[in-house]
């Protein structure tokens, strides 16, 4: 006998049969999450292991979150209620408490570090990581040898000195960094490089750290020598004097207040009047310019932007982690909380048990564990591509044609999963917010926050609109490519059997099979891909130029990235389903078909045009969805078990991993709303509301005809 069928037993010996039953929640709710924590049918320790690859990355995990916990400045229990001053204030404080760690310990320990620490505090995650991954991995990835050695010399590395952030957007320019106009004129008398803001939509705008705390910046201005525009080069710029935070001449410098959300980040603007900077200070790894004004050894433009790629594959990781958090809240708490009976004098049901919320909740758990495998997949492919980059000699011309290919690989592939990653998991927050009612839409279970955190994730370090189409740029080069019998990368390579898988139907198969869906994926996502660069083709043939002709494919850019995009994440799950425990295959094969079955659903015009899948067969398909989003059901709250967030880390009273949630929700709205006899208005505006008189005096009112 189960806790449940007990408590059943119990409750039909005390309440009379067929009398409505309403147990007490707070009594309840732990007893509930106990049952459910009994259902699991997998080892959760060892699922921890495999997403966290390997016991030992475990046990580092959790010493490091335990740190974090107990470290004062990380007090989270009144985050929900602070104004913007007071979060900008904890953002720095928390700036030295960080900075001994990256100082101290393997920079692999501090970016795991820091990606837990994007799960309590993103808006720090970001500040900080303006530093470190902008500023300083701009430094690593564009300065000289002398030059990186120079700046950290100066404090780059350990926050000693300077502070930095990373001045690309402008007012009037965003993704379109070739479009930037802040200008960087070579004096040749003087041996300097003027920075100059030409225009108000030249100012530099979005700038993290600017506002207030910044005093160094790396700055991407056009390159003129010789009256010769080179492009968008990157430059070093002091913004303040550290010593007192005056701006420097010339540096104007602003606030640009209010957001959505991550308020910790001082986003302000920043105008460049006539700054001059020694030539030293552009960086020079790919490009020089020599005292004479001679400008040469310019590479390939891309090599510049690596760190605009280790943002977005760390926003692929980010949208595992945050999605990981909001799905342990609204699962865990459709895990305890009753609403309705099936039949009179039944105690009400759980919210998990209804089908629609199965459907609403389960194929996004499977969805965050297909980011979560891509993600680290992306990692793994961003430092090798780094490693090649740091060994890379220029002379090397071989060398640096490989080294391109990867950059092109790992652009767009981070490029369409940071597009489609993002929007998923923002949708996973706010759909995880509806299934929690009006507890969801309180603050202090986590989901306010989240969001509003979390939206600028698909606009900024590329717009997703502007990546996917990208991405879908990227395809039909690659799709070009297979025409003409290149070898390509492994993510893209089902182009290359475009003639095979053409007319490729499911046919007697089940529709079910592991096989089936795989070919399924490739045959769809190749189908997709050969129309965007079919009709590209026909454009150019009518005397369009390349760029007009991808303009006018956007459309179906677009779907092609988007197809390949969930391609490359039901790839990537079951690839690594190949190394896992065997105690873990079975739940974990359940996850993959539900999303690569799920994806198939929400997908199914691609599907039926393709000719791949039948209407009969698409019927198939939802029926095996229905049937894996109640398998999974089972094992939902041990799967979010296995994502290791302690409470500190969930930060929700709902989403308490004991189910106590009513209590402590309860006691937390008590201790940040204490009560007061009258608010502060009362006298100004309530009491002369209430007491304002009346012109015609009170007057006795008739009842006869309601007697």
């Amino acid at each position: 006998m189960t806790a449940q069928d007990r408590l059943n037993a119990v409750v039909q010996q005390v309440v009379p049969s067929g009398q409505p039953i309403t147990l007490n929640p707070a009594a309840s709710t732990v007893l509930a999450m106990n049952e459910e924590r009994s259902r699991t049918s997998f080892p959760i320790r060892e699922m921890t292991y495999f997403i966290d690859k390997g016991a030992k990355i475990t046990q580092l995990k959790e010493k490091i979150m335990l740190q974090i916990e107990r470290d004062p400045v990380f007090k989270n229990d009144d985050w929900y209620d602070l104004n913007k001053e007071q979060v900008r204030e904890r953002t720095m404080m928390k700036f030295k408490s960080l900075t001994h760690y990256v100082t101290s310990e393997p920079e692999a320990v501090t970016m795991m570090r820091m990606n837990l620490i994007s799960v309590v505090d993103p808006g720090f995650f970001t500040r900080f990581g303006v530093h470190y991954g902008l500023f300083f991995g701009a430094l690593r990835g564009s300065a000289t040898p002398s030059q990186l050695s120079y700046w950290i010399s100066k404090g780059a590395a350990g926050l000693n000195g300077m502070i930095g952030c990373f001045a690309m957007t402008e007012l009037g320019h965003g993704s379109n960094v070739q479009g930037l106009e802040t200008t960087a004129t070579f004096d040749p008398k003087s041996d300097e490089f003027v920075i100059h803001t030409p225009s108000l939509s030249s100012t530099k705008w979005w700038i993290g750290g600017a506002a207030h705390s910044a005093t160094h910046s790396v700055v991407f201005a056009r390159l003129i020598v010789n009256k010769k525009d080179h492009g968008v080069k990157s430059f070093v710029v002091p913004l303040r004097d550290p010593t007192d935070y005056s701006l420097r001449p010339g540096v104007t410098i602003g606030d640009i207040g209010k957001k959505m959300g991550r308020d910790g980040i001082d986003n302000g603007f920043i105008q460049f009047s006539q700054v001059r900077i020694p030539r030293s200070y552009m960086l020079m790894k790919h490009i020089k310019v020599t005292r004479t004004g001679e400008v040469k050894s310019e590479a390939m433009a891309q090599l510049t932007y690596g760190a605009l790629i280790a943002g977005r594959v760390s926003m692929v990781v980010d949208s595992a982690s945050v999605s990981k958090r909001v799905l342990t809240i609204a699962i865990r708490y459709a895990g305890v909380r009753r609403q309705f009976s099936s039949k009179p004098g039944q105690i009400e049901s759980k919210i998990l048990d209804y089908a629609l919320h199965q459907r609403r909740l389960m194929p996004l758990l499977a969805q965050t564990f297909a980011m979560q495998f891509a993600g680290d997949q992306m990692e793994t492919m961003y430092r090798n591509l780094m490693s090649k980059l740091d060994l890379l000699n220029p002379e090397d011309k071989a060398g640096m044609v490989e080294v391109v290919d990867s950059l092109k690989e790992v652009h767009a592939t981070s490029a369409g999963l940071k597009a489609f990653c993002t929007w998923a998991c923002l949708e996973t927050i706010n759909i995880c917010r509806l299934t929690c009612g009006g507890h969801g839409y309180s603050s202090y279970n986590g989901f306010a926050n989240a969001h509003a955190d979390f939206s600028v994730q698909c606009t900024w370090e590329g717009d997703n609109a502007v990546l996917a189409l990208q991405a879908g740029r990227s395809l039909i080069g690659s799709w070009r490519e297979a025409k003409k019998g290149k070898k390509l990368p492994e993510g893209v390579r089902y182009l290359s059997k475009g003639a095979e898988l053409k007319g490729s139907k499911c046919g007697e198969r089940s529709v079910g099979e592991v096989e089936v869906i795989r070919e399924a994926w490739d045959a769809v996502a190749a189908s997709v891909v050969n129309k965007a660069g079919a009709e590209f083709e026909r454009l150019r043939s009518t005397g369009l130029s390349a760029d007009e002709a991808y303009e006018e494919t956007s459309q179906l850019r677009f779907t092609a990235a988007k197809t390949h995009v969930r391609c490359y994440l039901v790839s990537q799950f079951f690839e690594r389903i190949h190394v896992a425990p065997e105690s873990l295959k079975a739940v974990l094969m359940d996850l993959a078909l539900l999303y690569a079955l799920w994806s198939i659903e929400e997908d199914a015009g691609a599907f039926l045009s393709a000719g791949y899948y039948t209407p009969g067969q698409m019927d198939e398909v939802r029926s095996k969805v229905n049937e894996l989003c109640k398998k999974v059901r089972m094992n939902a709250i041990g799967l979010c078990d296995s994502f290791n967030y302690s409470d500190f880390f969930i930060n929700a009273p709902i989403g308490r991993y004991d189910g106590n949630i009513y209590p402590h929700y309860f006691e937390q709205v008590r201790k940040q709303n204490p009560f007061t006899p009258a608010p502060p208005y009362f006298k100004s505006v309530i009491k002369p509301l209430i007491n304002r008189s009346m012109e015609d005096g009170n007057e006795e009112i008739d009842m006869e005809d309601d007697e």
